[in-house]
């Protein structure tokens, strides 16, 4: 395991750097930059531009510079901790990222807890219930969630909210706390916020969980094992739960290799419908704007957490299920 686990880490080496010259490359394949960008939309206003500013200010940051070079300075600040410098915020990107780390998290991980305490219960009863009046009610609602656009949804779920509750879902908190430090009454707000995005976000993924366990889990049951058990005596809820739902939990394991990189990014749809202040609209206001620092730095932070949620997700799996064996090699 050690072994593995070492070599697994040297491999991640050589894949950062090609996503992260990929994610360079990508950034840079429109044509200008963000000042191009920037002085088009100064002049579509009918404003006055300060070309030589643009320029010095280009120069300044290596905009001159080869494609390599700017790539070797920009991976370099990257090792040492410097994100850098966001032109559409004026700030350093750690810090504008930083502002929205916080909100996205809360969403995120609530949505996670959200979709495990829904999806495993519901997907074991209708495993175990198979074609009963329960599972075909909930194989519907499952299906209609997977159906129902996220976007729809939020809008249905924002009007009722404010119609039957008079919460105003436009932000995650009430302005008053905006840009203030957290305080009890700040976290509350927070709350009473948090339930239309964390239904809207993980009702979809509730419904494709609830699925794959409901299938994982019903193919065990059906296998000669879980049969040899029965016929053994043994109780139905400890036949369940020792080795086919143990089994079962595979795809709950394989989703942190994903959890990792949504817990920072959110759902950037449902965060624009609902002016949700997380990093998922700012990703892609600096990807339009060609930020070239903010969205490169914030597309490796989520690569790099992608890389160690696979690891993570790799090893959980060869402890849970003997019969993943790490390597391929095990003995026939």
């Amino acid at each position: 395991m050690f072994g593995y686990v070492i070599h697994r880490l040297l491999v991640m080496i050589p894949t950062l750097i090609i996503i992260s010259a990929l994610v360079f490359v990508i950034i840079q394949l429109p044509p200008g930059d963000y000042f191009t960008t920037y002085m088009n939309e100064l002049q579509s206003r009918g404003e006055a531009v300060d070309k030589e500013k643009l320029e010095f200010i280009k120069e300044q940051y290596g905009f001159g510079k080869p494609m390599w070079e700017q790539y070797f300075v920009w991976v370099f600040g990257l090792l040492q901790g410097d994100l850098g410098y966001s032109f559409e915020y004026s700030r350093p990107v750690s810090e504008v990222i930083g502002d929205r780390l916080s909100l996205s998290f809360i969403v995120s991980f609530t949505t996670i807890l959200f979709t495990w305490i829904m999806a495993f219960p519901i997907g074991v009863y209708s495993a175990v219930r198979q074609y009963s009046i329960g599972d075909y009610s909930l194989t519907f609602l499952g299906f209609l969630g997977l159906a129902t656009p996220n976007f729809l949804l939020a809008l249905v779920l924002q009007w009722l909210a404010y119609r039957y509750f008079g919460t105003s879902i436009g932000g995650l908190m009430d302005p008053e706390f905006i840009d203030q430090a957290w305080t009890m009454d700040k976290f509350i707000s927070v709350m009473e916020h948090l339930w239309v995005p964390v239904i809207v976000i993980g009702t979809s993924g509730t419904a494709g969980m609830i699925r794959r366990l409901r299938a994982n889990l019903l193919d065990e049951l059906h296998k000669q094992y879980v049969t040899t058990a029965r016929a053994k005596g043994l109780p139905p809820g400890r036949a369940l739960l020792k080795y086919p739902l143990r089994m079962a939990l595979n795809p709950f394991i394989a989703d942190i290799g994903n959890l990792l990189p949504e817990v920072i990014s959110g759902a950037a749809i449902v965060s624009i419908v609902l002016s949700l202040p997380t990093t998922g609209p700012m990703l892609l206001d600096a990807l339009q704007s060609q930020d070239m620092y903010l969205a490169g730095s914030f597309l490796m932070f989520l690569a790099t957490l992608t890389v160690i949620g696979t690891l993570i997700s790799d090893l959980a799996l060869a402890m849970l299920d003997p019969r993943i064996r790490i390597g391929g090699g095990g003995t026939r």
